[in-house]
């Protein structure tokens, strides 16, 4: 099997001097805790998918990560794109929310405040109260370097002033456009569609062994600069692969 390795290169600038190239919306991320084996996630990405097509709320960048969750997949059918490291992170935010606050579809918005996924009024008004509230600047580029080579860079300036707890920066690989028709299980039978499907989390500087399967052109590298206490998202950016 041949692979795509990813080098991406993080690094941490000082104030840009135009300010001018800011963008107009804000980025807020919303997390999407899914799985194929939970016959009540389907709704939950297809609003995933809408919020991310549509961009409804003014104001915000939504940033959508399809997180699928490894804990369904044992109950009658194995989701091909769970993630360990989802269901990790999914368990960090019970942590903070409480642990009873574990379950599919569950939506985190800027790791602040979680909801029903398919909640979609619920989802927009949580994505436009942190719309209003300050971030940090993240800068993203990402490029392929060499046929299997992408390389990618992160800069982060102007951090909210009120941030005192340590920051991690993590970088995403996402695919988007993947069907999956389901054998067994809560959703048997059923074709179920899915965007900004979280492939890689990593908060080292090289992300290696990506499958030559995964469509390059339907490829997304995302940046988030969280708290490693609060798991808050204080910045966030996201970009195609050029």
């Amino acid at each position: 099997m041949r692979f795509l390795t990813i080098a991406v290169l993080v690094g941490t600038v000082g104030v840009a001097a135009d300010r001018q190239a800011s963008p107009a919306r804000v980025p807020v991320v919303v997390e999407l805790f899914t799985s194929e084996g939970c016959s009540s996630c389907p709704p939950a990405d297809a609003v995933l998918s809408k919020l991310a097509n549509e961009q409804p709320v003014p104001g915000a960048q939504i940033i959508p990560l399809g997180m699928h969750v490894t804990y369904w997949d044992e109950l009658g059918w194995k989701d091909a794109a769970s993630l360990p490291a989802a269901t990790s992170r999914q368990q960090d935010y019970g942590r903070v929310f409480g642990e009873d606050r574990v379950y599919t579809p569950q939506a985190v918005v800027d790791g602040r405040e979680e909801l029903v996924g398919s909640s979609e009024a619920g989802v927009k008004r949580a994505v436009a109260a942190a719309a209003s509230r300050p971030h940090a600047r993240v800068s993203l580029a990402a490029a392929l370097a060499r046929p299997d080579t992408i390389v990618a860079r992160v800069d982060v300036t102007d951090v909210p002033p009120d941030v005192k707890e340590k920051l991690r920066t993590l970088v995403l690989v996402t695919e988007d456009g993947l069907s999956s028709t389901v054998k067994r299980g809560e959703n048997g039978g059923r074709t179920l569609h899915h965007d900004a499907v979280v492939r890689r989390i990593s908060s080292t500087v090289e992300i290696a062994g990506i499958p030559q399967a995964w469509r390059r052109d339907r490829l997304r590298v995302v940046a988030l600069v969280q708290g490693e206490k609060s798991q808050r998202i204080y910045g966030a950016a996201t970009t195609a692969i050029q």
